[in-house]
């Protein structure tokens, strides 16, 4: 157990392989897939939206998005911390670009049609992570909220 510690802490743990073009594509799908994990169930709902959004957002194939969520996955089960991700992210996309993810997260979360206190504590974290400022981020979730008819 310390020695896995150890490798986590330190950066032995073996990283996926991902190409510098990929980052910011790889980070989202962490983010989405931690997004979906946190209620302590990933249902077919929320897979698929994933899917959606991944193909939607990036212009991939439904194989190229199965791949990348597979990644995404085996990432999101080794993940420590979301610190190193959202750093990716707050300085590889703009100000807009964060609020439209923001709001791709609040889709995965409320796929399912029901928000888990662990779902609301982690979008709060990554709002201020990703610094997107609390308007903006309910403001996002209100969009979620009125385009899935729940509001």
């Amino acid at each position: 157990m310390l020695e896995t510690l150890r490798k986590i802490l330190f950066g032995d743990e073996p990283k996926p392989a991902v190409p510098p073009d990929h980052e910011v594509q790889f980070a989202v799908a962490v983010l989405l897939t931690e997004a979906a994990t946190m209620d302590g169930t990933v249902d077919d709902a929320e897979t698929q939206r994933i899917r959606a959004l991944l193909m939607s957002h990036f212009g991939l194939s439904p194989a190229d998005a199965a791949l990348l969520m597979r990644e995404a996955d085996a990432a999101q089960a080794r993940q420590v911390e979301l610190y190193g991700l959202s750093r990716v992210l707050k300085d590889a996309l703009t100000y807009p670009q964060r609020i439209e993810l923001i709001e791709m997260l609040w889709d995965v979360v409320y796929a399912d049609g029901v928000v888990h206190d662990h779902e609301a504590s982690l979008m709060r974290r990554l709002c201020g992570l990703l610094f997107v400022d609390d308007q903006d981020g309910a403001a996002a979730r209100k969009r979620v909220l009125e385009r899935r008819g729940l509001s």
